[in-house]
């Protein structure tokens, strides 16, 4: 065997490594720093030099250079290809993680971030005609008819007092009055998507699996409440933006800098009264939501 095929077959010790890696590093990106910085826009000399290397990095991701899964040279790689310091390397790597753009795996190194297939949650999900049709929970037909396996898992039941948004929406008494609070994870191919929480009234749920059991059967929730006599006929959506909690963070499994949709939702009934409300925490790079309303003049 003559010698490049046996060179490449012999395992890189760290340093031969670091070599190549700076090599790749300037064939793909132009170095931003020089001793004599006398090329550079004098503007650009007050950019910070982690920021200046996250925009380079950022493009090469953005044109492909640096493609899905691919990936990025190490810290010193880039320190010694940019002429930085290697905390200066680990802050734009850090910013780009901020960003969602790359993501750090332990022991292995920092990588771009594959694209993430979106679940659309539109109103039909709510459809009393999809419901009928498919027998699943808005969640489960919807995730169905996308190709993917869903999965939702009840954690909790409880019975308390409402917290003071939720009494507000469905006119009840913080003080008096008592909701079924209903908790549950929603996954996706077994990737966690969503929490949701669901506060019921009292005087709906009392008696009924509502208020006792995961397991709701055929039509899920919305088929309960129906015979509860409150088919969902309006829904109002409340939606923000907002970074994770710590709890979230790990009962989502978010990457670092993936902010999440916070979704108040509330179902009303045919006589256009509150009978539900639920609490959604989407993962923002995994959820998307895709509203089709008519318009209506004065």
């Amino acid at each position: 065997m003559n010698a490049p095929f046996a060179y490449w077959l012999e395992p890189l010790a760290a340093q031969q490594v670091d070599q190549w890696a700076v090599q790749l590093v300037n064939r793909w990106l132009k170095p931003v720093f020089s001793d004599r910085m006398s090329d550079v826009d004098p503007a650009a000399r007050a950019v910070p030099a982690s920021r200046r290397l996250a925009e380079e990095l950022r493009k090469a991701i953005a044109t492909g250079e640096l493609g899905p899964g691919a990936r990025l040279p190490s810290e010193r790689a880039l320190a010694e290809s940019h002429q930085v310091a290697r905390n200066t390397a680990r802050e734009a790597m850090r910013l780009l993680a901020d960003e969602g753009l790359v993501t750090a795996v332990h022991g292995k190194g920092v990588f771009v971030r594959e694209p993430q297939r979106l679940l659309r949650f539109g109103s039909s999900r709510y459809s009393n005609r999809l419901r009928e049709r498919t027998g699943l929970s808005p969640y489960r037909a919807e995730v169905a008819e996308q190709g993917r396996v869903a999965r939702v898992d009840c954690t909790s039941i409880t019975r308390i007092e409402p917290p003071e948004r939720v009494a507000t929406r469905l006119a009840l008494d913080p003080y008096t009055d008592t909701v079924i609070r209903r908790e549950n994870w929603y996954y996706a191919d077994d990737e966690p998507v969503q929490v949701g929480v669901t506060y019921i009234p009292w005087a709906i749920a009392e008696g009924s699996v509502l208020a006792k059991s995961a397991q709701l059967g055929k039509g899920s929730l919305y088929a309960r409440f129906e015979e509860r006599g409150h088919r969902i006929t309006r829904i109002r959506e409340e939606v923000s933006a907002r970074m994770p909690s710590p709890d979230e963070v790990r009962g989502l499994a978010i990457p670092d800098g993936v902010p999440v949709l916070d979704l108040l939702h509330t179902g009303f009934d045919q006589d256009d009264l509150p009978f539900e409300v639920t609490q959604f925490v989407m993962r923002a790079d995994l959820n998307g939501l895709d509203y089709s309303m008519p318009v209506e003049d004065e």
